[in-house]
Protein backbone atom coordinates (compact mmCIF):
# COMPACT_ATOMS: atom_id res chain seq x y z
CA UNK A 1 0.00 0.00 0.00
CA UNK A 2 2.84 2.44 1.27
CA UNK A 3 4.27 2.20 -2.27
CA UNK A 4 1.43 3.15 -4.31
CA UNK A 5 0.30 6.81 -4.93
CA UNK A 6 -2.96 7.78 -7.13
CA UNK A 7 -2.79 10.56 -9.20
CA UNK A 8 -5.92 12.79 -8.48
CA UNK A 9 -6.06 14.03 -12.24
CA UNK A 10 -9.39 15.18 -12.02
CA UNK A 11 -10.95 18.46 -12.26
CA UNK A 12 -12.28 19.80 -9.45
CA UNK A 13 -11.45 19.85 -5.55
CA UNK A 14 -15.23 17.82 -4.67
CA UNK A 15 -14.24 15.34 -6.93
CA UNK A 16 -10.65 15.25 -5.67
CA UNK A 17 -11.52 14.72 -2.00
CA UNK A 18 -14.62 12.44 -3.07
CA UNK A 19 -11.93 10.04 -4.52
CA UNK A 20 -9.59 10.66 -1.90
CA UNK A 21 -12.19 9.41 0.60
CA UNK A 22 -12.91 6.50 -1.32
CA UNK A 23 -9.29 5.43 -1.24
CA UNK A 24 -7.84 6.40 1.97
CA UNK A 25 -6.38 3.13 3.55
CA UNK A 26 -6.01 1.50 0.81
CA UNK A 27 -3.30 3.55 -0.97
CA UNK A 28 -0.09 5.72 -0.09
CA UNK A 29 -1.06 8.94 -0.82
CA UNK A 30 -2.05 11.33 -3.51
CA UNK A 31 -0.61 13.25 -6.26
CA UNK A 32 -1.77 16.62 -6.92
CA UNK A 33 -0.62 17.87 -10.45
CA UNK A 34 -0.43 21.27 -11.83
CA UNK A 35 -4.22 21.21 -13.68
CA UNK A 36 -6.34 20.79 -10.34
CA UNK A 37 -3.95 22.80 -8.13
CA UNK A 38 -4.48 25.66 -10.52
CA UNK A 39 -8.41 24.83 -10.62
CA UNK A 40 -8.27 24.41 -6.48
CA UNK A 41 -5.50 26.50 -5.21
CA UNK A 42 -3.41 25.01 -2.10
CA UNK A 43 -6.75 24.41 0.21
CA UNK A 44 -7.23 21.38 -1.14
CA UNK A 45 -3.87 20.28 -0.33
CA UNK A 46 -3.83 21.69 3.07
CA UNK A 47 -7.11 19.45 3.28
CA UNK A 48 -5.80 16.48 2.12
CA UNK A 49 -3.14 17.01 4.49
CA UNK A 50 -4.96 17.58 7.44
CA UNK A 51 -6.62 14.47 6.99
CA UNK A 52 -3.25 13.17 7.32
CA UNK A 53 -2.56 11.86 3.43
CA UNK A 54 1.00 11.73 2.52
CA UNK A 55 0.96 14.63 -0.46
CA UNK A 56 2.95 14.28 -3.70
CA UNK A 57 2.69 18.03 -4.96
CA UNK A 58 3.63 17.82 -8.53
CA UNK A 59 3.68 21.14 -10.09
CA UNK A 60 7.39 20.51 -11.88
CA UNK A 61 9.47 23.95 -10.51
CA UNK A 62 11.66 25.36 -13.45
CA UNK A 63 12.39 29.01 -12.62
CA UNK A 64 15.05 30.78 -11.76
CA UNK A 65 16.66 29.89 -8.29
CA UNK A 66 14.89 32.43 -6.02
CA UNK A 67 11.31 31.87 -7.39
CA UNK A 68 12.02 27.96 -7.28
CA UNK A 69 13.17 28.36 -3.19
CA UNK A 70 10.45 30.58 -2.53
CA UNK A 71 7.69 28.25 -4.48
CA UNK A 72 9.13 24.94 -2.04
CA UNK A 73 9.04 26.65 0.86
CA UNK A 74 5.76 27.33 -0.09
CA UNK A 75 4.68 24.07 -0.56
CA UNK A 76 6.69 22.92 2.80
CA UNK A 77 4.45 25.28 4.65
CA UNK A 78 1.54 23.27 3.39
CA UNK A 79 2.76 20.07 4.50
CA UNK A 80 3.25 17.95 1.54
CA UNK A 81 5.58 15.19 1.63
CA UNK A 82 7.50 15.52 -2.19
CA UNK A 83 7.45 17.61 -4.65
CA UNK A 84 8.55 18.24 -8.31
CA UNK A 85 11.74 20.15 -9.71
CA UNK A 86 12.77 20.03 -13.31
CA UNK A 87 16.42 19.00 -12.88
CA UNK A 88 16.81 20.38 -16.72
CA UNK A 89 16.45 23.66 -14.64
CA UNK A 90 20.12 23.50 -13.48
CA UNK A 91 22.81 23.17 -10.57
CA UNK A 92 21.97 26.55 -8.99
CA UNK A 93 18.13 26.08 -8.95
CA UNK A 94 18.38 22.42 -7.92
CA UNK A 95 20.40 23.64 -5.07
CA UNK A 96 18.19 26.29 -4.23
CA UNK A 97 15.18 24.22 -4.21
CA UNK A 98 17.27 21.35 -1.99
CA UNK A 99 17.79 24.37 0.53
CA UNK A 100 14.42 25.84 0.94
CA UNK A 101 13.12 21.98 1.63
CA UNK A 102 15.13 21.25 4.45
CA UNK A 103 13.45 25.13 6.08
CA UNK A 104 10.63 22.51 6.02
CA UNK A 105 8.83 21.77 9.39
CA UNK A 106 8.56 18.27 8.54
CA UNK A 107 10.55 16.23 5.80
CA UNK A 108 10.16 17.07 1.96
CA UNK A 109 11.78 15.71 -0.24
CA UNK A 110 12.57 17.11 -3.80
CA UNK A 111 12.15 14.97 -6.59
CA UNK A 112 14.06 15.78 -9.64
CA UNK A 113 12.32 15.51 -12.79
CA UNK A 114 14.35 13.94 -15.96
CA UNK A 115 12.47 13.29 -19.04
CA UNK A 116 8.68 12.96 -19.29
CA UNK A 117 7.48 9.99 -19.66
CA UNK A 118 5.24 11.32 -22.60
CA UNK A 119 8.35 12.09 -24.33
CA UNK A 120 10.29 9.19 -26.65
CA UNK A 121 13.75 9.41 -28.50
CA UNK A 122 12.22 11.29 -31.33
CA UNK A 123 10.52 14.05 -29.00
CA UNK A 124 13.85 14.81 -27.63
CA UNK A 125 15.13 14.66 -30.83
CA UNK A 126 12.66 17.61 -32.13
CA UNK A 127 13.88 19.87 -28.92
CA UNK A 128 17.85 19.91 -29.72
CA UNK A 129 18.74 17.11 -27.65
CA UNK A 130 20.59 14.54 -29.59
CA UNK A 131 21.11 11.47 -26.79
CA UNK A 132 18.14 9.31 -26.69
CA UNK A 133 16.08 9.12 -23.26
CA UNK A 134 18.49 6.83 -21.50
CA UNK A 135 21.08 8.84 -21.85
CA UNK A 136 19.38 12.12 -20.78
CA UNK A 137 17.62 10.80 -17.91
CA UNK A 138 20.84 9.30 -17.21
CA UNK A 139 22.55 12.76 -17.23
CA UNK A 140 19.59 15.30 -15.03
CA UNK A 141 19.50 12.48 -13.07
CA UNK A 142 23.11 12.40 -11.65
CA UNK A 143 22.93 16.67 -11.71
CA UNK A 144 20.03 16.20 -8.99
CA UNK A 145 21.17 13.83 -7.20
CA UNK A 146 24.92 15.75 -7.16
CA UNK A 147 22.99 18.66 -5.29
CA UNK A 148 20.80 16.53 -2.79
CA UNK A 149 17.59 15.79 -4.58
CA UNK A 150 16.08 12.73 -2.47
CA UNK A 151 14.88 10.78 -5.41
CA UNK A 152 14.28 11.29 -9.17
CA UNK A 153 11.14 10.79 -11.58
CA UNK A 154 11.53 8.80 -14.19
CA UNK A 155 9.97 6.21 -16.30
CA UNK A 156 9.88 2.61 -15.83
CA UNK A 157 12.28 1.69 -18.62
CA UNK A 158 14.60 3.59 -16.80
CA UNK A 159 14.65 2.72 -13.57
CA UNK A 160 17.46 -0.98 -14.16
CA UNK A 161 20.09 1.90 -15.76
CA UNK A 162 19.40 4.37 -12.65
CA UNK A 163 19.95 1.80 -10.12
CA UNK A 164 22.91 0.12 -11.77
CA UNK A 165 24.44 3.41 -12.35
CA UNK A 166 23.32 5.22 -8.56
CA UNK A 167 22.77 2.62 -6.15
CA UNK A 168 19.59 1.73 -4.33
CA UNK A 169 20.08 4.99 -2.68
CA UNK A 170 17.93 7.20 -4.62
CA UNK A 171 14.39 7.17 -4.14
CA UNK A 172 13.01 6.29 -7.84
CA UNK A 173 8.82 7.85 -8.29
CA UNK A 174 7.65 5.94 -11.26
CA UNK A 175 4.59 6.97 -13.03
CA UNK A 176 3.62 5.77 -16.54
CA UNK A 177 2.26 2.65 -14.60
CA UNK A 178 -0.20 0.89 -17.10
CA UNK A 179 -1.84 -2.69 -16.90
CA UNK A 180 -0.74 -4.08 -20.14
CA UNK A 181 -3.72 -3.56 -21.28
CA UNK A 182 -4.52 0.08 -20.35
CA UNK A 183 -1.13 1.73 -21.98
CA UNK A 184 -2.40 4.77 -23.65
CA UNK A 185 -0.42 8.04 -23.78
CA UNK A 186 2.92 7.11 -22.18
CA UNK A 187 4.77 5.77 -24.46
CA UNK A 188 7.80 3.97 -21.84
CA UNK A 189 5.35 2.09 -19.40
CA UNK A 190 5.61 -1.32 -17.98
CA UNK A 191 2.96 -2.85 -15.59
CA UNK A 192 3.27 -2.45 -11.22
CA UNK A 193 4.57 -5.59 -10.61
CA UNK A 194 7.44 -5.24 -13.16
CA UNK A 195 8.35 -1.57 -12.04
CA UNK A 196 8.60 -2.61 -8.43
CA UNK A 197 10.47 -6.34 -9.32
CA UNK A 198 13.05 -3.86 -11.20
CA UNK A 199 13.68 -1.03 -8.41
CA UNK A 200 10.62 1.55 -8.59
CA UNK A 201 10.46 2.64 -4.62
CA UNK A 202 6.51 4.40 -5.51
CA UNK A 203 4.41 4.08 -8.03
CA UNK A 204 1.96 6.83 -9.29
CA UNK A 205 -1.14 5.44 -10.93
CA UNK A 206 -4.07 7.33 -12.05
CA UNK A 207 -6.69 6.41 -14.79
CA UNK A 208 -6.21 2.70 -14.07
CA UNK A 209 -7.74 3.58 -10.64
CA UNK A 210 -9.98 6.57 -11.04
CA UNK A 211 -11.24 5.56 -13.92
CA UNK A 212 -12.15 2.68 -12.86
CA UNK A 213 -16.04 1.32 -12.30
CA UNK A 214 -14.75 0.72 -8.52
CA UNK A 215 -11.60 2.77 -7.63
CA UNK A 216 -10.84 1.16 -4.55
CA UNK A 217 -11.01 -2.96 -5.54
CA UNK A 218 -8.52 -1.68 -8.88
CA UNK A 219 -6.08 0.15 -6.32
CA UNK A 220 -6.11 -3.29 -3.92
CA UNK A 221 -5.33 -5.18 -7.22
CA UNK A 222 -2.59 -3.39 -7.69
CA UNK A 223 -1.47 -3.25 -4.28
CA UNK A 224 -1.44 -7.10 -4.67
CA UNK A 225 0.61 -6.74 -7.87
CA UNK A 226 3.18 -5.03 -5.89
CA UNK A 227 3.00 -7.17 -2.49
CA UNK A 228 3.53 -10.73 -5.21
CA UNK A 229 6.46 -8.78 -6.49
CA UNK A 230 8.09 -7.83 -3.26
CA UNK A 231 7.42 -11.38 -2.09
CA UNK A 232 9.27 -13.00 -5.61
Amino acid sequence: MDQLLVALDLDTAEEAARMAGRLRGAVGGFKVNVHLFTAEGPSLVRDLVQQGDRVFLDLKFHDIPNTVAGAVRSAGRLGVAMLTVHAAGGRAMLRAAVEAAGEAERSLWVLGVTVLTSLDDEDLRATGIREDAETQVLRLAELALEVGCQGIVCSPLEIEPLRERFGREPRLVVPGIRPASEIQDQKRTLAPGRAIGKGADLLVIGRPITGAPDPRAAALAIDADIRRARAA
